[in-house]
């Protein structure tokens, strides 16, 4: 959901595999009445501009670099007041973490929501190696093995491992809705418990149980509490991706600590052996029927289940755990009245539904599709994409036409691709309706989460997440579940390593 193969559960196309019941791109038309708009613009040729921006001297440049964007700037200011300096959406900087852990921290910036989409193509840019970003963290952190994300599709094994992911979806989908019910339910009943006795309760822990107790419930069939694992997933998963992207992250430690232990040298893969261990045998205990089709398709029982390990715990898990938390801030901050109108459309399509959650009633909410998509906009869980220039490229922003050199590295910072003002009408809110009718729906190509548009499906050919429609059903699904539940709510925001860390102030159950 969220780092791709981008960070979700890296499905031939979903739209393929489930043509009535995960096909998750229909119009969102809220009215019949509405009639096309043909606008007819005159193509304008931009001018050729010098690549704006410098590396600094060796060593010195990307150090200064990196203390700038986690701990001088952070990192929106470290990009906009670059897009100020040098007049531009695109400008050459370095990316962390650079010295001693990655060789070459040298990037060109995307900013804007034109020249981001040059990331997706794999036929300009090669995906090799680089998930997440100008490092690549030791295979010993997954078995040995170069697990999906970290394959271009032009590597045999890209093909084989993400149709092994497409089948580990389509083989378990009618489990998705009860699954997701059951396992929700149970941590809205403790946050209504949490706040009885307290007054206030924290979101992140519970849904973190939440959300891996509903993968493995849903996908392997399995409740982890009730086997070996009891409700140590989390931890475990905690503990793993941090020696994976700590390079790229912040504790919020005292700054030459913080900086010294993260960023300067890598945390050894011993650390968190026997906790992989104990998630490998998990999954290698509950995943006998995946491991027959792995076989046919040419994979080993050991290497698929390092890669459904990491599909399931880095992709899955860490999407829900990061977006489910920052889709929360963002329908909070929208406001009773919007609440009102999801509640109302909500209750109102599955009372007509049986009083049962369908894929057939989601379809026919345009607000909640809307909120959703929003949300994915608003605060994408990836952040961060890569790709190396195959090829001499020409890459243009709204204002110039930029040059490219084969093997430069290109970087993008979503959220400000996906807030792009010459795109969007109030960028930085949350419009509710933004997605809703014909006019709306034509946005929905620069909405970009799932390191590709969403207009687009994910194929054995590109990198866009496998488990695309699988993550934006499960984020409706939590919106559902919340709005049947709950008239209205309000929450602080703080900050975590990973998004938004949410306590929630007021509930008022339906």
């Amino acid at each position: 959901m969220a780092l791709t193969s981008s960070f979700s559960l890296p499905l031939p196309s979903l739209h393929q595999q489930f043509p009535s019941k995960y096909s998750t791109f229909r119009p969102i038309i809220a009215s019949l009445s509405e009639k096309p708009i043909i606008v007819v613009t005159q193509p304008t040729k931009l001018p050729t501009r010098t690549m704006p921006g410098d590396y600094g001297l060796p060593g010195i440049g990307p150090w200064k670099d990196r203390l700038d964007y986690f701990y001088n700037q952070g990192k929106n200011e470290f990009f906009e007041s670059r897009v100020v300096k040098y007049k531009s959406t695109i400008f050459r900087t370095n990316m962390p973490p650079g010295p001693f852990i990655s060789s070459n921290p040298k990037v060109i910036v995307l900013l804007d929501g034109k020249s981001f989409p040059v990331l997706f193509d794999v036929s300009k840019v090669e995906k090799k190696d680089l998930f997440t970003g100008t490092y690549m963290p030791s295979t010993e952190l997954t078995g040995g093995y170069r697990v999906l994300s970290y394959l271009d599709p032009s590597e045999p094994n890209h093909e084989k491992l993400k149709k092994l992911m497409f089948f580990l979806l389509s083989s378990r989908r009618d489990h998705v809705i009860p699954k997701f019910h059951e396992t929700y339910t149970e941590l809205f009943e403790t946050l209504d418990k949490e706040m009885a006795e307290k007054g206030t309760a924290g979101l992140n822990s519970g849904n973190d149980q939440a959300a891996f107790n509903f993968l493995a419930r849903s996908l392997f069939g399995v409740n982890p509490v009730e086997a070996k694992l009891g409700t140590d997933g989390p931890t475990l998963i905690g503990k793993w991706v941090l020696l994976q992207l700590h390079p790229v992250l912040t504790l919020g430690l005292p700054k030459f600590l913080d900086d010294l232990i993260l960023h300067t040298f890598r945390l050894p893969p011993f650390l968190v052996k026997k906790d992989y261990q104990r998630l490998y045998d998990f999954f290698y205990t509950n995943s006998a029927n995946l491991f027959v089709e792995a076989e046919k398709l040419g994979i080993s029982k050991e290497e698929a289940c390092h890669n459904l390990l990491f599909a399931t715990c880095f992709n899955s898990f860490g999407g829900m755990k990061i977006f489910f938390p920052n889709m929360m801030k963002s329908i909070a901050k929208a406001g009773v009245e919007v609440h009102t109108r999801l509640a109302n459309e909500i209750r109102s399509e599955v009372k007509s539904a049986g009083g049962k959650i369908t894929m057939s009633a989601m379809e026919k909410m345009p607000l909640m599709k809307s909120v959703v998509y929003e949300a994915l906009r608003v605060d994408p869980p990836v952040a961060s994409q890569y790709g190396r220039a195959k090829q001499d490229l020409k890459i243009e922003s709204h204002d110039a036409v930029f040059e490219v050199k084969k093997g430069e590295m290109l970087f993008g910072y979503q959220p400000f691709a996906t807030k792009d003002p010459k795109i969007f009408d109030r960028p930085e809110e949350l419009v509710a309706d933004r997605f809703v009718g014909e006019e709306g729906e034509k946005l929905l190509k620069y909405v970009l989460w799932s390191n590709g548009p969403e207009t687009e499906s994910p194929t054995v050919g590109n990198k866009q997440c496998a488990g695309k429609d699988f993550v934006v059903m499960v984020s409706r699904l939590f919106v559902v579940e919340f709005f049947l539940r709950y008239d209205t709510f309000n929450v602080d925001v703080g900050t975590s390593a990973l998004g938004a860390s949410i306590t929630i102030t007021s509930l008022k159950k339906a």
